[in-house]
């Protein structure tokens, strides 16, 4: 007993069982923090800066160190420093991949920027290939594909999800199902390869890795070598996080081929100047060994709260209960039925009219200019961290010619395979004639590209020919049948728990929107603005923020519906209670105006005025025999104007 009273007068802060008045007092307990305790040890910290907190300084002060070194990429101001490792250190030992290029796709198609990624990893296996042949390393080059969406719910919206990302790769580009995993909260199939050996074993057979946030943090494979970014270009801080997982050199040993000690980012409908603006603030900020910053929580994939119930404003129910909007229907086994744009119309289409000409005459030596690539490395100016190199034109080929595959790259748009593997193996074939095969290799993605692009506006031009032809033959009209077929404003919507509402502009809540409760989220700055200025018109009745895929949409010639953003009603003049016209709206910002959706959107709605007079009030349909309805797409920069005359009229 007083051999173990000497040693807690010496280690006062040793675990014991406390029976001081007890027969036999305080007792020591045998553990290995008691141990350690003992010890004095020297504490070896990692991601240091996170153990700053009072809670984490309390628990290492615990341990008695007699000294704690810590690791850092971003250290505490605290921090005494006492070795600084710098980027271009780093990448003197040989630890990271630099240059780091940057790839900004031109095409609108976010499957044509997963194909350059898949072209450009298919190009450093060959060359990892060569190289083990030679050195006997092996290397597998690996792309990371960051996606929109992951979650269980939340395929078929508007965003990329993971299972379309996975399914293209295999049902459309031919990559066996065994090389693509899926790392997300919800599924994690890189556990299992874990499991047997990692990423790193010779055996593993990942080439493709989906993720949406899951491997900003923590997560090392240097086998990662390009990065395909197809998430919304707001999104600044996942994307520089996810950066520093294809930095690794594999082994920190330089293979002496360029290509397999380089990095690789493809990105998608981004600028690569500001995502290596992006990039180099990033490094600034965390360091280069990590990349690691604010994680932001994926609420979308923890699992949520029941949505709240909102209702229509009392004073507005009748009227929205007897407001049905017209849509464009056919005839169809002796009734009107709604336009089917599968059935109605890409069934229609007369592929043998199709004009290929554009692709036939491409000049394949110019193809090189229509993607940049952008090469960062690091800067002999330690506060620049890194700056860029040079941008070149892009000419490489890593997939094989082959029409099977090029016909798997156009079956999204010629539906019949038969068709499409005609129109490949005939570009492919009359491009033979005037080029090498070695060229066609080379140019064979963007040849693909731009038969993707051809094939759109001829599918385009052929299906708004069968749209136009059913309304001048009377097959086709712009009509109001019944509640089931029509639009109908809902009884009620849905809301996050934690959703702000859209108030006015002074902070006052809303007064003229169809009901109670508008969540901000659903507004971009125009159509805040627009909403603004409807709550402050008098002659307005009521105005409702129309929700995409779920209410009120126009079936034309593409495939895709178009969901105005507003629908609003002036008040009738001869009764206060009633509305009397009837606006349904879309806005543009400035940067859209003159783009093919704009004016297709602007071509659809001009046609529906056009067909709403051409009809009688009694053929458009009961519910608006008495109104009047206007479509217009308004430019940001004239919505006022516009709206002033609508609302004059």
């Amino acid at each position: 007993m007083k051999n173990q009273e000497k040693v807690l007068q010496n280690i006062p802060n040793l675990d014991t069982y406390h029976q001081e008045k007890g027969f036999w007092g305080k007792q020591i307990k045998t553990s290995l923090g008691n141990t350690l305790r003992t010890l004095s040890p020297i504490i070896i910290l990692d991601e240091g800066h996170k153990a700053y907190s009072e809670g984490a300084q309390n628990t290492l002060r615990g341990f008695n160190p007699c000294m704690i070194a810590e690791l850092s990429a971003t250290p505490s101001p605290k921090s005494n420093i006492l070795v600084d490792i710098s980027g271009r250190e780093l990448h003197r030992e040989e630890m990271i991949k630099l240059d780091l290029h940057v790839v900004n796709k031109v095409s609108p198609d976010w499957k044509d920027t997963l194909l350059a990624g898949v072209n450009k990893r298919n190009v450093l296996e060959q060359k990892a290939r060569e190289y083990e042949a030679n050195s006997g390393v092996n290397i597998r080059p690996i792309c990371v594909i960051q996606a929109e969406r992951t979650g269980k719910e939340q395929r078929g919206t508007r965003y990329i999800h993971s299972e379309d990302v996975r399914e293209h790769l295999i049902k459309t580009v031919g990559i066996p199902a065994d090389e693509v995993a899926v790392k997300t909260s919800e599924k994690d199939e890189l556990k299992e390869v874990d499991d047997v050996g990692g990423l790193m074993d010779r055996d593993c057979k990942i080439r493709y890795i989906i993720t949406k946030q899951a491997l900003q943090e923590g997560w090392d494979c240097a086998f990662a070598y390009v990065l395909v970014i197809l998430t919304n270009p707001a999104s600044k801080n996942a994307l520089t996080q996810l950066v520093g997982r294809i930095l690794r050199q594999p082994g920190a040993r330089k293979t002496r081929i360029v290509e397999l000690d380089e990095s690789y980012v493809f990105c998608f409908k981004q600028s690569a100047n500001a995502l290596l603006t992006s990039i180099r603030d990033g490094f600034s900020r965390e360091g280069l060994g990590d990349l690691k910053g604010q994680i932001v929580a994926d609420l979308e994939e923890a699992g949520e709260q029941p949505d709240r119930l909102i209702k229509i404003r009392d004073r507005f129910k009748k009227s929205a209960s007897s407001a049905i909007l017209p849509v464009f229907m056919v005839r169809r086994n002796r009734s009107w039925k709604p336009v089917n744009y599968e059935m109605d119309i890409a069934a229609q289409i007369p592929w043998d009219h199709v004009d290929l000409e554009p692709v036939r005459s491409l000049t394949l030596s110019m193809s090189e200019e229509k993607d940049i690539e952008h090469i960062a490395t690091l800067s002999e100016d330690i506060k620049r961290v890194i700056e860029e190199k040079g941008a070149i034109k892009l000419k490489e080929g890593g997939i094989r010619v082959d029409p099977v595959f090029m016909t798997r790259q156009i079956c999204d748009i010629v539906p019949n395979p038969w068709v499409a593997h005609e129109f490949a193996q005939a570009t492919l074939i009359h491009l033979a004639g005037k080029y090498d095969r070695k060229m066609i290799a080379d140019n064979f993605v963007f040849i693909i590209e731009e038969l993707r692009k051809q094939l759109d506006r001829e599918k385009d031009r052929l299906a708004e020919n069968i749209f136009r032809q059913m309304l001048a033959s009377d097959r086709m009209r712009f009509l109001v049948i019944g509640e089931k077929f029509d639009f109908t404003f809902p009884k009620s919507i849905s809301a996050k728990p934690a959703a702000r509402t859209l108030n006015r502009k002074d902070g006052r809540p809303l007064q003229l929107s169809l009901f109670e409760f508008v969540p901000e989220e659903e507004f971009n700055e125009t159509e805040k603005a627009v909403a603004w200025y409807l709550e402050g018109q008098k002659r307005l009745f009521f105005w409702y923020r129309n929700r995409s895929r779920r209410d009120y949409a126009i079936q034309g010639w593409r495939k895709h519906k178009i969901y105005p953003d507003f629908i609003f009603t002036s008040t009738s003049s001869e009764n206060e209670d009633d509305y009397e016209q009837v606006y349904v709206v879309e806005t543009k910002g400035l940067h859209l105006m003159g783009s093919p959706d704009t004016d297709y959107k602007m071509e659809m709605f001009s046609l529906c005025n056009k067909e709403a007079k051409a009809r009688s009030r009694s053929e458009l349909g009961l519910a608006v025999k008495n109104k009047v309805l206007r479509f217009e797409v308004l430019a940001e920069d004239e919505w006022e104007a516009k709206l002033n005359d609508m609302l004059q009229e």
